[in-house]
């Protein structure tokens, strides 16, 4: 059996990243992740796997595209600002279905902002981020055990469907320190499309997101968007607490899913019920597992550290389930966490008790 250990968010994601085979490595600097970095700059040489510093985001995210294109599970990291440079690159992976992990640990925005904790860079992570039509799955932990597990599955989930998958946690899950079990080493897979597999040079492979005639593009890619219907149909992920008989539903991620577990703590000593209802992948969303919870008008409550960007894909399983549930926003943003207690009295206040 596995032992726990006390680690830091940052450096779960690393280990973990390691143990699934994880055999390069680039990135750049930036805060709040700048530990997980520092352990795969120790680490990676430790286990004789590749770690660049790169001279910058761009050329991180290129990198990690041609060792994924060589065969190697590739991974980078950074924040906000740093993921932003990143979304051409990884917009041409996915125009060439080439998988890899990126992980962002959201800080606040719009611009070079801070580095406290937030979750503003949900549009960024579920709609695509960069050019074209594509999509990535997107991981959402709310532990520092989840940031491994995550990690871990993460790299699974870019193998088996070829497309780039992100982890997405704020700056308070990468930086906090929990218990967490690590999962074991494995090897990688081996994969028979990459430019490693080439017998001769007679027999080259030409990995590419270009395609000039548009019948051959769009063909290219509604074929792509067919396998991300495989992707809604298998590896949607939720987590629902209470939500049954629940006054009202509080849908949150990351941190904010914390916070209102302290906030239906508080309600349960004022005899209100209060459900949890957690994406855990927010791309694909799981429009109809919420949509069941709150078909019958329940009231719901998105708290976020956003200006509103969860509360939209609440609204769209609200449109889809047939039902005219209120919809009301608890936001913070800037880098300011909700309280349990401020969730609560917003909870009053709808509930008008």
């Amino acid at each position: 059996m596995s032992e726990k250990v006390l680690m830091k968010g940052n450096d779960a994601i690393a280990e973990a990243a390691i143990r699934a085979g994880c055999g390069a490595y680039f990135g750049y600097p930036i805060t709040p992740q700048n530990e997980l970095i520092a352990y795969m700059a120790k680490h990676m040489l430790d286990h004789g796997r590749i770690f660049i510093q790169a001279e910058s985001e761009i050329a991180a995210i290129i990198m990690v595209y041609g060792a994924s294109c060589a065969g190697v599970r590739a991974m980078t990291s950074s924040s906000s600002p740093g993921i932003s440079l990143k979304q051409e690159g990884i917009s041409y992976a996915a125009g060439a279905d080439v998988p890899l992990v990126v992980v962002n640990i959201n800080r606040g925005g719009p611009g070079l902002g801070n580095i406290a904790p937030a979750q503003s860079d949900y549009f960024q992570s579920t709609r695509g981020g960069g050019h074209g039509d594509y999509r990535c799955i997107v991981l959402a932990p709310k532990s520092v055990q989840e940031c491994a597990d995550h990690t871990y599955l993460a790299f699974d989930l870019a193998d088996k469907y070829r497309m780039p998958v992100i982890v997405l946690a704020d700056g308070m899950i990468g930086q906090m320190i929990e218990g967490v079990t690590l999962p074991p080493e494995k090897e990688a897979p081996k994969r028979n499309w990459t430019v490693g597999n080439m017998a001769s040079s007679h027999n080259a492979v030409h990995i590419t997101s270009i395609e000039l005639v548009p019948e051959k593009l769009e063909a290219m890619t509604k074929e792509r968007f067919i396998r991300y219907e495989k992707v809604k149909a298998a590896e949607i992920r939720f987590e629902e607490n209470e939500c049954s008989d629940a006054d009202l539903v509080m849908a949150a991620f990351g941190t904010c899913a914390r916070v209102c577990l302290g906030a239906q703590m508080l309600a349960k000593k004022e005899g209100i019920k209060l459900g949890i209802f957690r994406p855990v992948t927010l791309w694909p969303f799981p429009y109809e597992a919420l949509g069941k919870i709150i078909s019958g008008g329940k009231p719901i409550l998105s708290v976020e550290m956003s200006e509103g960007q969860l509360i939209e894909d609440l609204r769209l399983s609200a449109y889809h389930a047939g039902t005219k549930s209120e919809i009301h926003l608890l936001a913070h943003s800037g880098g300011i966490i909700p309280t349990e207690e401020e969730v609560f009295a917003k909870v009053k206040e709808i509930l008008k008790k």
